[in-house]
């Protein structure tokens, strides 16, 4: 149904963001998915992110691999920059279109089957360097275009649609980025839009690598009773640790008093994240607890969901590289091309 064109014309009625654009400027073509699949809700709430944020539309890069998931970016943002790269390969483009221009906004789209199989090598050290993105994994647990076979991250013991039970030992996406160095960890359900929209919108603001792992269940082969993946498991056994707000930069912030209710965290564009915390023991701020919490609560069969751990002093691969403020693409001969005299001073200082 891509070849179907959305009418431009808009209602006059509908409601503008502080760029003047509304909400159908965000939106991309009309998706081809499954009706009911779970990406298509990831994909709306990444288009309500963006414009409540007030993110012009030709700020956003947006790079996928290959799969279900790796076709969403052509139903979102149909205005911003797009490409698609070959199986689990995303992270390498990105990472390069990132050193060239860092003055886009970076959006990795990616699958269970493309990040956690062919992409794992470039998945993890995407995280482990510090890219400057917003790294999403539309986890359904199976390869839904080549008809519901295991992927990687598919629990043990679950079944598949015909009644196989999977023998093999899972990848936990959000225990590897936690343990790859990733400053930004959560996880969401695609069927919760009123926690997937505001960490979105937090990790568009967070300098480093945000990575947010989505359950994203497949309706054609995957959300049946024998699956961990499906809507009901997960809304059965869904442990949500906090519930988060995003505050705009300038904003009067109204602290709610009381021990241990509400953490602020402030982010490097001035949003302050403010964490509503439902566990009272959960600190996001803490790495080696995150890890452990995910753990024992995985051991017991339930999802934890919500801001697993921010690193609110992070920084990004251009600053581990001491890389120039101006987008590399932007520099000239001259500066490129220094001269002789310049290689040779550099050589000298690595003698």
């Amino acid at each position: 149904m891509t070849w179907i064109a959305k009418p431009k014309l808009h209602h006059p009625t509908l409601a503008c963001n502080a760029l003047g654009y509304t909400r159908r400027d965000y939106e991309g073509k009309i998706s081809t998915l499954c009706a009911g699949c779970g990406h298509d809700s990831i994909s709306a709430a990444i288009i309500q992110a963006c414009w409540e944020l007030d993110i012009a539309p030709h700020r956003v890069a947006k790079l996928s691999g290959i799969g279900c998931s790796s076709k969403t970016p052509d139903y979102f943002l149909g205005q911003s920059h797009g490409f698609n790269t070959v199986h689990g390969r995303m992270p390498s483009v990105l990472t390069g279109a990132n050193l060239a221009n860092r003055e886009l906004i970076y959006l990795g789209v990616s699958g269970d089957g493309d990040s956690a199989s062919i992409g794992l090598g470039q998945f993890a050290h995407c995280l482990r360097r510090g890219v400057n993105m917003v790294y999403i994994v539309e986890n359904n647990g199976v390869y839904g275009l080549t008809k519901g076979q295991f992927s990687a991250t598919a629990d043990r013991g679950s079944t598949s649609k015909r009644g196989v039970e999977n023998t093999d030992s899972p990848l936990d996406m959000v225990g590897l980025a936690l343990q790859l160095g990733a400053s930004f960890v959560a996880r969401s359900f695609s069927g919760d839009k009123q926690q997937l929209v505001p960490l979105i919108k937090a990790a568009l603001g967070h300098r480093g690598a945000a990575f947010l792992d989505v359950i994203s269940p497949c309706v054609a082969f995957n959300n049946h009773p024998g699956s961990t993946k499906s809507y009901d498991y997960v809304r059965e056994h869904n442990d949500a640790v906090n519930r988060l707000d995003l505050i705009p930069p300038r904003a009067r912030i109204e602290v709610q008093y009381g021990a241990g209710e509400t953490i602020d965290i402030e982010q490097h564009d001035g949003r302050v994240l403010r964490l509503r915390k439902l566990d009272p023991d959960y600190d996001p701020r803490d790495r080696i607890a995150a890890m452990n919490y995910v753990q024992q609560h995985q051991a017991r069969g339930e999802v934890v969901t919500g801001l697993l751990y921010v690193d609110p002093e992070a920084e990004d691969l251009h600053a581990h590289l001491r890389t120039v403020d101006t987008p590399l693409n932007h520099l000239g001969e001259a500066e490129l091309c220094p001269g002789q005299a310049a290689l040779a001073k550099i050589n000298a200082g690595l003698r």
